[in-house]
């Protein structure tokens, strides 16, 4: 298993349980805005600690097994998980937070 098949497997599970929490929850717009800022933030700082790492030779990538696509030192696979925790975390706590009742929603 290539590390992008397996990036791909998690990041279409977080989009289906965003879906999932969107539909549900009846996510609007704003919660969307944010998420969205947030992944983008995920991104940059992966872009950038990684960079750092991978420089540091902190680890090493099996060559065989990347698509060979890189930003700086960063095979692109790396970027698929600030996106899938970025939408993952942030749906289940939609899906688990308690429903605001009636009285609460004023």
């Amino acid at each position: 298993m290539t590390y992008l098949s397996l990036a791909l497997v998690f990041l279409a599970l977080a989009v289906v349980v965003a879906v999932v929490a969107s539909w549900r929850r009846r996510l609007g717009l704003r919660w969307w805005a944010i998420t969205t800022s947030m992944i983008l933030v995920l991104l940059v700082l992966t872009a950038v600690f990684d960079n750092v790492m991978v420089a540091a030779d902190l680890f090493r990538y099996n060559e065989e097994l990347l698509t060979g696509w890189r930003l700086g030192l960063v095979p692109v696979e790396d970027f698929a998980w600030p996106v899938a925790a970025g939408l993952l975390l942030p749906s289940v706590w939609e899906l688990l937070h308690p429903v605001p009742g009636p009285r609460e929603r004023s």
